[in-house]
């Protein structure tokens, strides 16, 4: 099975990692001792994943000057930069995007995410939307939940008019159309969780329940915990279980 290209968005300023991300993008923090970046995609390497988009914005040609096309990591790798001025994460996706025919994963650049691209792909082509989020069973223990589900249809998504009935979050990685983007201006700064919010409405969003959690390196303890498990074992996660 060939699985669709992975545009990863790389662009934001960190602001949380600060002051490790004054002189170097987020995906460069140090986890293992190695870029965050490179944990990442050996990862998607293993997964199956041969195709990556990197959108980036914020110090861009850092992160390109590491990870080079790609090859020392058995991927190929193309960049697209935002430009002047950050497009948000729904702008980033549209312009990374441009000449690309098929579906495509989207993947946070800050998201270590062990889960089957391959079942999660299927899912997708089987159920025809627009669109599909991972999701996890979170109940608040890892981060906020951001997800009310109901008949396994999500039934709202909001990242900030949270409710109880939310126990699911973004997983953080999701499958897209290209048609999705087609009618984002460039003119303005788009969100992704826009993006999503529209095709919940529209009832376009399938969903996939993973049942393992998630990793980041967007916080620091975040970063903590992923640098311990991959210094005890760098290739904890790199097979299927």
């Amino acid at each position: 099975m060939n699985l669709y290209p992975v545009v990863i968005l790389a662009g934001g300023l960190a602001t949380r990692l600060r002051p490790v991300t004054e002189k170097i993008p987020k995906a460069l923090v140090e986890v293992a001792g190695k870029p965050f970046i490179e944990h990442q995609l050996r990862l998607l390497y293993s997964r199956g994943i041969k195709d990556v988009i990197i959108s980036a914005w914020y110090r861009a040609e850092m992160i390109q000057d590491v990870v080079g096309d790609g090859r020392e990591f058995g991927l190929n790798v193309e960049y697209v930069f935002d430009g002047d001025v950050p497009l948000g994460t729904g702008g980033a996706v549209k312009k990374a995007i441009k000449n690309l025919s098929t579906p495509f994963f989207v993947l946070y650049g800050d998201s270590y995410l062990p889960c089957d691209y391959q079942a999660i792909q299927t899912t997708f082509d089987a159920q025809q939307n627009l669109g599909l989020m991972t999701i996890y069973y979170n109940q608040d223990k890892w981060d906020t939940s951001n997800v009310e589900m109901s008949a396994g249809k999500i039934i709202k998504y909001d990242k900030k008019e949270r409710n109880p009935r939310m126990r699911y979050i973004d997983y953080g990685l999701g499958i897209f159309a290209p048609d999705v983007f087609k009618n984002i201006s460039q003119d303005q700064p788009v969100d992704l969780a826009d993006v999503y919010k529209r095709l919940v409405e529209a009832n376009q969003l399938s969903t996939y329940e993973v049942k393992k959690r998630f990793y980041e390196a967007g916080s620091f303890d975040g970063l903590s915990e992923l640098d311990i498990l991959l210094t005890e074992n760098p290739n904890r996660f790199l097979t299927k279980e």
